[in-house]
């Protein structure tokens, strides 16, 4: 074969009969256009299906010895990686009651012996067809899926940004923030949905700043304590900004906008809300906000180094901090400390 000229792909299917006649028979039927894997129990036929290379169609017969083909549908039917392989039950079982329990278990045809090979071929190029149509709607779709998760994402940053260009806070702060909160969320136990929706709406915690006066907003000194009242309205305009929705990313968003700033002990704001009452969320998003806030540069104030601020972090638990997830923080300081490294800015954070 000369260079850049590929051999045409050959589908692989499955022949699962304990009849070597049977099997005989499919493979030269099928052979000369297909690659084909043979099995004579129905264990041998899954272990195929759940190797490393599965097939594309599989030829399943009914009455076998160890488990039977109806069984082995099913099972193939219930894992998610591999549900979608077409199946065609070949059987010698002809009765309409027998194919619509084949049919309803999952197969999407149904052949009986003796065999018609001009049919066995229709319906095998017929199914492999419509298998890559699906294969390739769902690339397609998870393409697209990905593309408008990350269009999500940046509008969520850009959003989070917003309130940060007005607070003269550093630039990656949110960057910062949204990992050190996956991170405490990976030591905490959540799941990877709840972890990637951690991740996106992290960014917003601050957005109600954007509310807040100016010269409250921008006081490069201690705030009084009537400016403290205006600016404990943050997390409440934030909230407000966000709106009630359905969408579980907007939920989200809204629920760590308000609760970010309450504390373990109740003497947070704006509703005091006490231990677990507080939302999952914002106690994660409670510590990352505090940990890079220490870290980093501001007008009123130095950068910690990573030992104090450490410190410090340690001094708030049970008070400020769920000793929980600060015990999940502390276990990923190593990673944590990392991160402030890599996104670090001009004003940038202490790591020494």
């Amino acid at each position: 074969m000369s260079a850049g000229v590929h051999e045409i792909h050959r589908p692989t299917i499955l022949v699962a009969d304990d009849s070597p006649q049977n099997i005989e028979l499919l493979s030269r039927v099928l052979g000369q256009d297909y690659r084909i894997k043979v099995a004579t129990s129905g264990e041998k036929a899954l272990k195929i299906v759940y190797s490393d290379e599965p097939p594309e169609l599989i030829l399943l017969d009914i009455m076998m010895p160890d488990v039977s083909g109806h069984e082995v549908c099913r099972r193939i039917k219930a894992n998610p990686d591999r549900r979608r392989i077409p199946i065609i039950f070949v059987t010698a079982m002809s009765s309409i009651e027998d194919e619509s329990l084949g049919l309803a278990i999952g197969a999407v045809d149904y052949i009986t012996k003796p065999i018609s090979p001009p049919l066995v071929q229709a319906r095998v190029r017929t199914h492999l067809a419509l298998y890559d149509q699906a294969r390739e709607l769902e690339r397609m779709v998870a393409q697209r899926t990905a593309e408008l998760v990350a269009t999500r994402q940046q509008i969520i940053r850009r959003l989070g940004r917003a309130a940060e260009f007005r607070d003269n806070e550093t630039g990656n702060h949110i960057v910062r923030m949204s990992h050190i909160c996956r991170l405490v969320g990976v030591q905490a136990g959540l799941g990877p949905a709840s972890l990637q929706l951690l991740f996106q709406t992290a960014a917003l915690h601050d957005v109600g700043k954007i509310g807040v006066p100016d010269h409250i907003l921008l006081k490069p000194g201690p705030l009084t304590d009537e400016e403290w009242v205006v600016m404990r309205q943050h997390p409440q305009i934030g909230a407000d900004i966000i709106g009630k929705h359905d969408n579980e990313v907007l939920v989200a968003a809204r629920t760590i906008a308000l609760s970010h700033h309450e504390r373990w002990d109740g003497s947070g704001y704006p509703l005091g809300l006490k231990g677990e009452q507080i939302p999952l969320f914002g106690r994660i998003v409670a510590i990352a906000d505090v940990f890079d806030a220490l870290m980093s540069k501001r007008p009123y104030k130095d950068a910690f180094s990573a030992a104090k601020s450490l410190e410090m972090m340690e001094a708030g638990r049970g008070t400020h901090f769920d000793p929980v997830l600060l015990d999940a923080f502390f276990a990923q300081q190593h990673e944590i400390l990392q991160i402030m490294a890599q996104y670090a800015d001009e004003r940038g954070s202490q790591v020494d």
